[in-house]
């Protein structure tokens, strides 16, 4: 499989079903252009189960998020497609940027798998980061999300879908599906690819009764998640956002990782030509070391 992503990346990375009653199981990829990983973890999926045949329950169905943006391997166009997801923007249906566009033809998309096809829909949603960092899943406390989360063998942060609003998480969450976005590591760490893969093939276990010995290759494609990437399950929250506005001129402090321990007084950042220091005995989470966002850093805590 070409490791790099085709020249015209269609809308549906790939559909399988084996025709049996059960749930939907919908996992985007690339909502941000600059991050491919989830796109390519998806075609070695779905090539593997046109491949294999495996018997499941329901219909998994991959989509690519931002295409065009995804073809110049930009975060966005016009606007961040995971800022777009307001219900105000929804019902609006002002298709006034690039990424409006872009998330209508989602939506369009997914009214072709209406709830009353399925027995339920699960969504997963798949991204990268800048920084360096452990994989984890980013749940949202609605629904039955941190129960489905809690399947998953990785740390787990609760509390982000509530700071930032217009994620495509929220918008799933708030139509009445069951899921979680997965953050598989850095941008362009091969690592990030086998973290999605994994995971895809563990929902597919989970929503659709996949028996994964049916998969030619089980159990690497699984274990290269599960067992050597992934750290073993924790549980997070949020308790504090350091937000930008547009024009700061922000400058994280060089060599953080996601879910580095960080101790009050600890110079974290300059903002505006002004030091930024930790107020807390935690955990830093997502520091920004990239030109687009609006996000500096969060802290979180173990629960």
């Amino acid at each position: 499989m070409n490791s790099e992503l085709k020249e015209e990346i269609p809308r549906i990375i790939g559909k399988y079903t084996s025709g049996k009653e059960g749930p939907l199981l919908f996992v985007t990829g690339g909502i941000h252009g600059n991050e491919p990983s989830g796109v390519k973890a998806l075609e070695k999926v779905f090539s593997e189960l046109e491949k294999t045949q495996p018997e499941i329950k329901g219909t998994i169905v991959g989509v690519a998020g931002n295409k065009m943006a995804l073809n110049q391997n930009k975060r966005y166009i016009d606007e961040d497609l995971n800022r777009t997801w307001t219900e105000e923007n929804v019902n609006q249906e002002k298709k006034d940027s690039h990424e409006k566009k872009e998330m209508f033809e989602i939506i369009e998309l997914l009214e072709k798998f209406s709830e009353k096809d399925f027995t339920k829909r699960y969504f997963l949603d798949c991204h990268t980061t800048s920084s360096p960092s452990l994989p984890y899943v980013s749940v949202q406390e609605v629904n039955d999300n941190d129960e489905w989360a809690h399947k998953f063998p990785t740390y787990i942060i609760r509390g982000f879908s509530d700071i930032i609003t217009g994620d495509i998480d929220h918008y799933l969450s708030r139509i009445g599906m069951t899921g979680f976005v997965f953050e598989a590591g850095q941008h362009t760490d091969k690592r990030s690819v086998e973290n999605h893969e994994g995971v895809i093939w563990l929902a597919l276990k989970e929503a659709c009764g996949l028996d994964l010995d049916n998969i030619s290759t089980y159990p690497d494609c699984v274990n290269r998640f599960a067992e050597k990437n992934a750290p073993p399950q924790k549980t997070f929250e949020i308790i504090h956002r350091h937000g930008l506005e547009d024009g700061d001129i922000f400058e994280m402090q060089p060599g953080y990782e996601n879910f580095q321990k960080i101790e009050k007084g600890e110079l974290l950042a300059k903002q505006n030509g002004n030091e930024v220091k930790s107020e807390w005995d935690a955990y830093i989470f997502m520091p920004l070391y990239q030109a687009q966002g609006n996000d500096g850093f969060f802290i979180v805590q173990e629960v």
